[in-house]
């Protein structure tokens, strides 16, 4: 008797998508494939990246430190170092522009070079065997497969490009403008940012957390509503016949209803943490004026002359400013990490998937051998060539994977190679459902069914055949 797969009917729907140590896990996991060595193109691109963005932090300080000795120069009235300084901003300015779109560029490749490395891997995994045939038909728990591996992982690339450039520089540039600031203001400016970003964090985290499961809702729905119209669009004929255009619109219509129901409701969500996110920003730009009036204010820069003092507060303003800025860009990325964690747990769960049903193949003998799945190779077989025993069925009875009830009880059967073998009967006695255990597509709840070697099955689409 053959063992029941669990693959079959409703599975245990998983837990509320979020971000806790199972995100974690499954980016960890899809970063794995990413970066598969120490010596593959993505980390090579990624030290790439790395370079340009630190050559560009340099030039970013160059540019940022260049007011200050406007400034100075301006109260001095040196009309020749004016000249100098100005010709140095311009080239500081077109280097700084140049470095920014290398920057750009590399990160579009990463996108790119990524989808293509998880996109592959998922292929593999997606069309080994049977594990297609049992995601879209036998299990219910894993919504739109080919969505998750077309644009969920699109828009996870995307996304990931878009915030690789800004989280590979941020320890750098966090490391060194905190010294800075600290060397300007003492202890208190570093203190007081930090604090500021901390409390930033924390409340971004509260308002990221239901937005990150309404967006998995919302490509849940979104891969449904497409693919009802793919299938008005493949059946379209059958749907003419039985007039059932108006049927067919109220269905979608429920379908889109649902979807935007959702969208409102992540919308609602989004709203709060964008209001929490704008209001860190303008915080942000009035705790950098109180970092810089505390040493003003304390007496600190007393005995500079006024146009040196311009000077100096103009520096260590471009410090403050600029080191929150880094928590505020960090603070930003907010919608795009929820966006992240979405797509995360999309194709970590298909990823998941995957591997556990290839997994339960291996071990429960549900996949018929490697020749009847690898069928292409043994299409053109000659005359003359083996005529033994296709398939044999002892005793073999099934059911259908959504039901209990017996279809087939007790059936024995030899197919032998070679030869044509007509099945007829009513409509719902079993025809299609024979050649799915045949294949290995369903496996039997009772008996034995041995390949003895490639064999094809075909199903004519001619209803008299079947009457």
């Amino acid at each position: 008797m053959a063992r029941r797969s669990g693959l079959r009917g409703k599975q245990p729907v998983s837990s509320r998508p979020k971000l806790d140590l199972l995100f974690l896990q499954r980016f960890g996991r899809i970063q794995a494939i990413l970066y598969p060595s120490w010596l593959s193109q993505s980390v090579l691109m990624y030290a790439t990246l790395l370079a340009v963005a630190l050559l560009e932090q340099l030039v970013v300080y160059q540019v940022g430190i260049i007011p200050s000795h406007f400034y100075e120069v301006l109260g001095n009235k040196d009309l020749t170092s004016f000249r100098n300084l100005t010709l140095i901003a311009i080239t500081l300015i077109v280097l700084n522009s140049v470095l920014k779109s290398f920057d750009q560029f590399i990160s579009s490749l990463m996108y790119v070079h990524w989808r293509q490395s998880l996109t592959t891997y998922l292929h593999r995994n997606y069309f080994q065997r049977k594990v297609y045939y049992v995601l879209n038909v036998l299990r219910e728990d894993l919504d739109n497969p080919d969505q998750r591996i077309s644009q969920d992982v699109e828009r996870f690339c995307q996304a990931l490009s878009t915030v690789a450039s800004k989280c590979i520089i941020s320890p750098f540039t966090l490391g060194y403008y905190t010294y800075q600031c600290f060397h300007s203001t003492g202890w208190m400016g570093p203190v007081s940012i930090f604090r500021y970003f901390v409390i930033g964090s924390t409340v971004n985290k509260i308002l990221i957390g239901p937005i990150v499961a309404t967006l998995v809702e919302q490509e849940k729905l979104e891969g449904d509503f497409r693919f009802k119209h793919m299938q008005i669009r493949v059946g379209a004929e059958s749907a003419a016949f039985y007039r059932a255009g108006s049927v067919e619109q109220v269905r979608t219509g429920k379908r889109l209803q649902e979807l935007l129901r959702t969208q409102r409701l992540l919308m609602q969500r989004e709203l709060w943490l964008h209001l929490g996110v704008n209001t860190f920003d303008y915080l942000g730009s009035i705790l950098s004026y109180v970092v810089i009036a505390v040493p003003i204010f304390s007496g600190v820069y007393d005995g500079l002359h006024p146009a040196e003092l311009i000077a100096l507060v103009s520096k260590n303003a471009f410090v403050s400013i600029y080191l929150i800025s880094c928590f505020s860009q960090l603070i930003d990325l907010s919608t795009s990490v929820s966006d992240l964690a979405g797509y995360t747990h999309r194709i970590g769960e298909l990823q998941e998937a995957c591997l556990e049903i290839s997994k339960s193949q291996g071990k429960e003998g549900l996949c018929v051998s490697e020749d009847l799945w690898e069928f292409e190779d043994s299409l053109d077989l000659g005359e003359g060539q083996s005529s033994g025993k296709a398939w044999i069925l002892e005793r073999v009875s099934f059911t259908s994977p959504s039901s209990d009830q017996l279809l087939v009880q007790n059936l024995t059967l030899q197919i032998t190679e070679g030869n044509s073998l007509l099945i007829t009967g009513n409509t719902g006695t079993g025809k299609t459902s024979l050649l799915r255990i045949l294949n290995g597509l369903w496996e039997a709840a009772e008996g034995k069914r041995d390949t003895a070697g490639p064999a094809r099955t075909h199903q004519e689409k001619l209803p008299s055949l079947f009457k």
